[in-house]
Formats: structure tokens, C-alpha cells, sequence
């Protein structure tokens, strides 16, 4: 991950996704975590973990540990997708979340963030035409966000540094607006057009500075990525 700040782009830190299989569940999981030398600016301790399910790629269990700066979360969901309901705890810390269960109802097909984003990397896009745009349900925070994303194109051989030239699909998706992202906030993802469709750009503009994300290594993928 690299912040932008005044046109420096500065090494910040790393996030490591990873997929374990479970039966009739996929365990996902992304830990991220400032470096060192950065966390004089701002300190990022964050877990997100996801158990979704093999068929539909909806969540079944979501929970949130995060730590940024000095604000703190703890946020487990669990969810009924077919009955359309869900149960969920939040709170500053994880005993103070499991003294506050509420219980709320839910639409169709409703994702979390980390199951959205491999229920992207499962779409085709073979088919689909510069500007043609879907929509996916996310719930954070107690909300339902109904975001679009765009589909921008097939680019050929794009530079991704450390890594080489890449076949590439951009897309745009809509960003939740608030601390972190505002609402002229522009994401972009480059991913492979190979089936992994492993996503090796991301670039975004923050309500303060902007950020990068570059994939720096990846392993066990289903289908292999050719490197250039």
C-alpha cells in the first residue's frame, strides 16, 4: 500500500488476503497493518473475516477487528440469507460488542466487503462493453450500500510495477462515502483478464492525499498468472 501525499508516493504498509476451503465454505481473510516507520503519521491494524458460501459467494459470517489510529471496531454479523435476516454485535472492542446484539432484515444477495470482491473476480467479462455498469449490495456498519461499478475497458500489456506487463480489465467501483472516501472519490482496479482475475492496481483518491495498492505476491491461485 502507498499513500500520495503532496505528489510523494510513500510506502505505507501491506495487506495479505488469503482463501482457505472449508467444506461448503470459502474462510476469507485480509490483514493489514501499517509499517513501522509510517505509523508516526497514522497506525492501521485491521482484520476482516468472511465465511461465505461455495455456491452463491454470499456471506454467511462476517467479522471486523479494526484498529486505525485511535479509533477502534469490533463488528461480527451473522447471517440468514435465505430467511433474510441477520444478527450482528458491534462495539469499540469485542466484549463490549457481545453485549449488543441486534437483529435486523436483509435483501437478496446481500455481500459483505470481502465476499464483493471475489464475487467480482468470479464475473466474465469477455462479454461485457465499455461502459456497462452492475450493481452489488454491500452491508457495513448496520447499512445496506446498493454500489455500481463500471466496466472500463480491456487494455493491453499495462506496467505493473515489480511485476511486468500485463492483459488487464479496469473497473470502477462506487466507494462508501464518509471518513475515509469522499463522494468524488474515483477508484480504480486493474485486474488480470486470465481466469484468476487477480487484481494487480488499485488506485483511489482519499478525503485527504490518495492511495495505492500493488499486488507484490501471490500463491496457490487456481488458475496461474503468466508473468511477463
Amino acid at each position: 500500500i502507498y499513500y500520495n501525499w503532496n505528489f510523494i508516493w510513500i510506502p505505507a504498509g501491506e495487506v495479505l488476503f488469503k482463501v482457505t476451503d472449508e467444506g461448503d465454505q470459502y474462510h476469507l481473510s485480509a490483514k493489514g497493518k501499517t509499517y513501522s516507520s509510517y505509523e508516526w503519521f497514522f497506525k492501521v491494524r485491521d482484520y476482516y473475516e468472511s465465511y461465505i458460501d461455495k455456491e452463491t459467494l454470499l456471506p454467511r459470517l462476517t467479522i471486523r477487528d479494526i484498529e486505525e489510529g485511535k479509533y477502534t471496531l469490533y463488528e461480527r454479523v451473522e447471517y440468514d440469507q435465505a430467511a433474510g435476516t441477520g444478527i450482528g454485535w458491534r462495539g469499540k472492542s469485542r466484549e463490549e460488542a457481545m453485549d449488543r446484539p441486534g437483529e435486523f432484515e436483509i435483501q437478496d444477495c446481500l455481500h459483505d466487503v470481502l465476499s464483493a470482491i471475489y464475487f467480482m473476480r468470479n464475473l466474465s467479462f469477455k462479454s461485457t462493453e465499455y461502459g456497462d455498469e452492475f450493481d452489488i449490495t454491500v452491508f457495513m456498519d448496520r447499512k445496506e450500500y446498493p454500489l455500481g461499478v463500471k466496466y472500463l475497458g480491456k487494455h493491453e500489456r499495462k506496467r505493473i510495477k515489480g511485476l511486468g506487463k500485463f492483459d488487464v480489465y479496469e473497473i470502477a467501483p462506487e466507494v462508501v462515502a464518509g471518513d475515509v472516501f469522499s463522494d468524488e472519490s474515483d477508484m480504480r482496479v486493474w485486474a488480470s483478464t486470465y481466469d484468476s482475475h487477480l487484481p494487480l492496481q488499485i488506485e483511489s483518491p482519499l478525503s485527504v492525499g490518495s492511495v495505492k495498492a500493488v499486488l507484490k505476491a501471490h500463491s496457490n491461485l487456481r488458475h496461474q498468472l503468466p508473468l511477463e
